[in-house]
């Protein structure tokens, strides 16, 4: 099957040498070609170049993209999109002035999801689950990581990533799935944390290993969470069992978590919002791929992840929506590249670079996602008629997305 994808306004992310990410000033250029073509043979790219170049190509379908964008899909490496239920009601808590930490205190947060998604049988969560994965293939992701976390028990970890598991083998796109055991702790180990992270370095691990349900492991490290020799501890747990780590660190305060990140070679760090000088100093020493979430910072009303800042050190930046029920509602990706250039002061091309080609290393998906480059998926976005693609974040309320290919075919539920 080969579809010819022709007269596009402009081909965005254009890769003709395959790359792993992009970092520093680098991450103002995004390579484009305007009045270009598109050709996608069984679900891969195969070819592309100005429309002055087409020469006798045959396709099975052909696409007029007239005054239309195209680009990769999105990849968005940081979400919780597998929870059961919804926490309404804590939205209006905050808008009654309280805290997310003094949420949490009162037993709501995560412990609430987690009540919820203990309380939820395993095929109503994927029912619930596999609608928000369909709404945010619509709106361009084509490539997702989803974690674990809401269980906080062997038997509730269990069930959110078989779950994962069954969107991975029922839809098109590409998931990767995150054991976080380490999310909170849970309110039968209030008073025994110690034997919490035993459970899951002695329990939960190795069952998670045995029906290899995860490609990596993450800790929610942050006060009233999980310490930094803690993360470490099951860090190392997690490594032994062949899961690479990703980090939520730096949320709320500065404790270390990027230092253990480095030793323990994670492939990246999520959150940010609190970076100190030491914080990008280690970074720039590593291969690991700092993430941003800025649509949470919105909804919470914290700091921005200080893109700038990061940028300017030469390091790359990832984009992600941290999709979850209490602090980020919402897995659209336009909104997350809108959001970063609105309120972190990121251009149009760095956000772009930084929710696909970035994105994609977040996720370990480098070789085949992020970029038009030849041989990778074809995994796409094709825009609505728009005047540039300075119109994707400047449009930030529009839905600007004609149609979304994954694997070279239209997407439609």
């Amino acid at each position: 099957m080969t579809t010819l994808i022709q007269n596009i306004k402009e081909l965005l992310q254009v890769r003709e040498t395959p790359i792993a990410k992009v970092a520093g000033s680098e991450m103002k250029t995004l390579p484009t070609i305007k009045n270009a073509y598109l050709l996608v043979k069984d679900g891969l790219i195969a070819d592309f170049g100005s429309m002055a170049e087409v020469l006798n190509i045959q396709a099975n379908q052909i696409i007029d993209a007239t005054g239309r964008v195209v680009l990769p899909s999105w990849c968005d490496s940081h979400t919780h999109l597998v929870y059961a239920g919804n926490r309404e009601g804590e939205f209006v808590d905050r808008i009654n002035g309280l805290s997310y930490e003094e949420i949490a205190n009162r037993g709501g947060g995560i412990l609430n999801s987690a009540q919820k998604l203990n309380e939820t049988s395993e095929e109503d969560l994927y029912e619930q689950s596999k609608i928000r994965l369909e709404e945010v293939l619509s709106l361009g992701t084509g490539a997702i990581e989803i974690k674990s976390g809401y269980g906080l028990t062997l038997e509730g970890e269990l069930k959110m990533l078989r779950v994962i598991k069954k969107l991975a083998q029922n839809y098109p796109v590409t998931i990767k799935a995150t054991f976080l055991g380490a999310h909170a702790v849970p309110a039968h180990f209030k008073s025994n944390k110690a034997g919490y992270i035993k459970e899951i370095t002695t329990v939960m691990l190795p069952q998670i290993a045995k029906e290899k349900l995860a490609d990596y492991v993450d800790v929610f490290c942050e006060e009233g969470y999980f310490s930094v020799e803690e993360t470490a501890e099951i860090l190392q747990a997690g490594i032994h069992h062949g899961l690479q780590p990703k980090i939520h660190v730096n949320q709320f305060h500065a404790i270390g978590g990027i230092k253990v990140a480095v030793e323990h070679q994670a492939l990246s760090v999520d959150h940010l919002e609190i970076m100190t000088p030491e914080d990008i100093s280690m970074l720039q020493n590593s291969d690991i791929m700092p993430v941003a979430l800025p649509t949470c910072s919105f909804y919470l009303g914290i700091a921005y992840t200080p893109a700038r800042q990061i940028l300017e050190a030469g390091l790359p930046l990832a984009l992600a929506s941290d999709f979850n029920p209490g602090s980020t509602p919402s897995g659209n990706m336009n909104f997350v590249v809108a959001t970063a250039c609105i309120k972190m002061k990121m251009t149009p091309e760095e956000a772009i670079n930084a929710a696909t080609i970035n994105a994609a290393y977040a996720m370990g998906l480098s070789a085949t996602h992020g970029s038009i480059t030849k041989g990778k998926v074809a995994n796409l976005i094709l825009t609505k008629p728009i005047n540039s693609y300075y119109q994707l974040p400047y449009a930030f309320g529009s839905n600007l997305i004609e149609s979304v290919l994954i694997n070279g075919e239209k997407i439609s539920f």
